[in-house]
């Protein structure tokens, strides 16, 4: 039943992917009309409207999409707040257009766009999810205090103390316990989204190089902020290394403490974006050889791409919060450390060798 409901799943988000909407351009013809590359791009940017499906020939079918709230100031013209349906299909709004999903005025002012993008409503509805999902478990952990868990509490339990024990404790060692809220924040999100991504019409968000740029520098600052003299000091005068060499190792030092984050920050977008490709790019052979000869083969490839997508949303959460958690270890830790044995013999050696 289970693998059922998996093929069902995958089924429905190739069949999602392949109704993205393909080019824009009127005067297309009909051999022409199908562009992979803007298909592509449409799916994994963010736009001003959420498209779902279409349902029919693009030019004349029905679109399920659910219109956004367009918030845009102006310095001379001040605030303008309306729906995204006032701008689709090329139209003009109160002076405002959509350009390749920017919004610009036609007078050619500045405009200064804060509107509910998709990525913007997915990551509220994700929040929403999140605050659901946990108050949830919080609750039951109330209810039952330490006993057996049940329902909900107990699916997500083995993640938590998993968590826990080997990621935080084992990277950060004994002080493990104030950074736990925002390992499982991290992890829980990305996982999340990653996961909601691959749902039929879902959004891009962990794909989006500004949400894996703040989770970076989220990650970028508690570490500094935790930072002790310790950590400064093998930045600043490294152990074992000859003062002659010091000139030349501090620049690197530095320089790797915003590369850490940056490997980050890349690695999610990177990731999660190359799939989404992947599996639209196997999609769009269908269209591109005109025939559905090629579409077996195309489909199951796309369905081995999506499966192995759900395996990669849980790895890239695991790394993105494994990694901040030896981030933020290496910014903690303290020569006694190893006395504490936290974790475990291992966890502690860990903890001292990032």
């Amino acid at each position: 039943m289970k693998r059922l409901l998996v093929a069902i799943f995958c089924f429905l988000s190739v069949a999602a992917y392949a109704n993205e909407p393909a080019a824009t351009t009127a005067e297309a013809t009909d051999k022409e009309a199908f562009s992979p590359g803007e298909m592509i791009l449409h799916h994994i940017g963010d736009s001003h409207e959420w498209h779902f499906a279409t349902i029919g020939d693009e030019a004349h079918g029905t679109h399920l999409t659910i219109p956004l709230p367009v918030i845009a100031y102006r310095p001379a013209q001040g605030l303008s707040v309306f729906s995204s349906s006032q701008l689709a299909e090329g139209k003009v709004y109160d002076g405002l257009k959509l350009e390749h999903e920017h919004l610009v005025a036609e007078d050619g002012s500045k405009v200064y766009d804060f509107s509910i993008t998709k990525n913007v409503a997915s990551l509220m509805l994700s929040a929403a999810l999140l605050l659901v999902v946990f108050t949830a478990v919080a609750r039951g952990y109330a209810k039952r205090g330490t006993g057996a868990p049940k329902g909900i509490q107990s699916f997500f339990e083995p993640i938590i103390v998993f968590i826990r024990d080997e990621v935080a404790k084992k990277s950060i060692g004994p002080k493990y316990e104030r950074y736990m809220p925002y390992l499982l924040t991290v992890f829980f999100f990305i996982w999340f989204n990653n996961l909601m991504g691959l749902m039929p019409g879902g959004a891009n968000l962990t794909g989006n190089i500004a949400v894996t740029l703040t989770l970076a520098v989220l990650t970028l600052l508690i570490t500094l902020f935790s930072s002790n003299k310790n950590y400064w000091h093998h930045i600043f005068a490294t152990p074992g290394v000859p003062k002659a060499l010091l000139p030349i190792m501090i620049p690197v030092e530095l320089i790797g403490i915003v590369v850490k984050p940056f490997s980050l920050m890349v690695r999610l977008f990177a990731n999660i974006t190359a799939g989404h490709i992947v599996i639209l790019s196997f999609i769009s052979l269908i269209f591109i050889f005109g025939s559905v000869t090629v579409a077996p083969v195309t489909l199951a490839f796309g369905l081995f791409i999506n499966m192995l997508e759900l395996l990669v949303a849980i790895l890239q959460a695991y790394i993105f919060t494994l990694l901040t958690a030896m981030y933020i270890g290496g910014a903690v830790e303290e020569h006694h450390d190893a006395d504490y044995q936290m974790g475990g013999g291992d966890g502690a050696d860990t903890a001292h060798t990032h």
